[in-house]
């Protein structure tokens, strides 16, 4: 606030609200007009332009929608959100398309080039995948997984917990696509559970290989399940005081069973939430396009193609996040269309369903058997406050009153 530049945060209106409650800077720095709130691609724009020597404090639909303040039907910041949340409008960014020119760059090497593309990360792998068609969708491997799936230009609202958000809008005259999301909260966290807290592998690469711990070598005939609920499950149960669970351990149960449970853990929430996108979205899936560091693991992408009964297509490109922002910025420049991309011949690998559709949906039964095992477990203890003055005076009040009967029995007595 001092020096005029933003206060930079991938903020959320909760945050927002925080962070003007308990700091009086921030408060009288509004006041005064040098204030501006904004998300990460806000603060690089703002400074890449000029900062405040005449730097834009602009936005994109797609991460403005994250943000619990935007109105995803009219893409403007919500005037009952804000009372709501007592959040000023003039502090916030304006919320252009993600893709037209913002600004240029003030100095550098790239001095005068054009900034014309902006999303957010999991709508710039939906792009990068060129997933243009309702009912496309993709899934990132990361810490987490995080599944989008195109529905078109009508918001389909979900009544299973799936996020409905902003995909792309590829131009200010363009209509704004929508994207059905759901979350799994432990992918490769799982794997690395397993290196730092079990010492089954020594790096995560490992349990690619199939011979780290003779995964490959195994299978879940015997029904072993292993559900990672570290803190709870996400879409689509919402179960906050779920925990994690092994269900079918028997004497010859090895680590390679642990191991490979992790990787089928991963693709059965996969399952999961696929399953959820095509009642909901009414478009069935015919192949889902992956990316992310997980994606690296062939026996996993196998297992998902399993698991799942459909296509799973890796490209051979992996940093589709950074793709989908260079094609939103060559489309507002005219250098890439959605049109010519249908026409291009990518690399990928295809990883085809191996297993009959009986076991697939078997062992996905008795998935949804170890799930129902692992809710409720986090049972709220009560607190154990301080005794009652009534009870801790109980004793001294008996003795008191007791006392007090004595010295007047004595009395009476006495007088006879």
């Amino acid at each position: 606030p001092k020096c005029g530049l933003p206060i930079t945060t991938y903020f959320s209106a909760v945050k927002l609200r925080w962070l003007i409650d308990n700091s009086e800077v921030v408060r009288a720095a509004i006041r005064d007009g040098r204030c501006l709130f904004g998300t990460v691609d806000s603060w690089l724009l703002w400074n890449l332009t000029g900062g405040k020597d005449g730097g834009k404090h602009l936005t994109d639909v797609t991460n403005a929608s994250r943000t619990m303040l935007m109105n995803i039907g009219s893409l403007e910041w919500d005037t009952d959100l804000l009372k709501f949340f007592d959040i000023p409008i003039e502090v916030l960014p304006e919320i252009r398309s993600s893709a037209e020119v913002y600004g240029q760059l003030v100095s550098g090497p790239l001095k005068g080039l054009n900034i014309s593309g902006i999303l957010g990360d999991q709508q710039a792998a939906l792009v990068g995948q060129m997933c243009f068609k309702p009912g496309q969708a993709k899934n990132t491997y990361g810490t987490g997984c995080f599944l989008l799936m195109n529905t078109g230009t009508e918001v389909c609202e979900s009544n299973h917990g799936l996020l409905t958000t902003v995909g792309y809008q590829l131009g200010k005259d363009k209509p704004v696509i929508y994207a059905l999301e759901g979350a799994v909260a432990i992918g490769g966290a799982c794997v690395r559970w397993l290196r730092d807290n079990l010492g089954i592998i020594k790096t995560s690469a490992e349990i690619g290989k199939g011979d780290c711990c003779c995964i490959a070598m195994v299978d879940n005939v015997g029904g072993f399940y292993f559900v990672p609920a570290f803190s709870g499950l996400f879409c689509p149960y919402w179960q906050s005081d779920a925990r994690g669970v092994i269900c079918g351990l028997t004497q010859f149960t090895t680590k390679c069973h642990i191991a490979r449970a992790a990787l089928e853990a991963v693709c059965f929430q996969t399952r999961e939430i696929l399953e959820i996108m095509n009642e909901e979205s009414g478009i069935p899936l015919m192949s889902l396009q992956v990316d992310g560091g997980m994606t690296a693991n062939t026996l996993l992408m196998q297992m998902q193609s399993d698991l799942l009964g459909i296509n799973v297509v890796r490209p051979s490109m992996p940093e589709t996040t950074a793709l989908g922002a260079a094609m939103a910025a060559g489309y507002a420049e005219g250098v890439w269309d959605i049109e010519n991309s249908a026409k291009a011949t990518i690399t990928t690998d295809t990883f085809t369903p191996a297993i009959r559709a009986k076991d697939r949906d078997e062992r996905f039964t008795r998935w949804k058997l170890a799930v129902e095992r692992s809710m409720h477990w986090e049972v709220p203890t009560p607190i154990q406050g301080p005794i009652p003055n009534l009870y801790r005076s109980l004793a001294g009040g008996l003795f008191l009153w007791t006392s007090c009967a004595l010295l007047l029995a004595a009395e009476l007595l006495h007088k006879r």
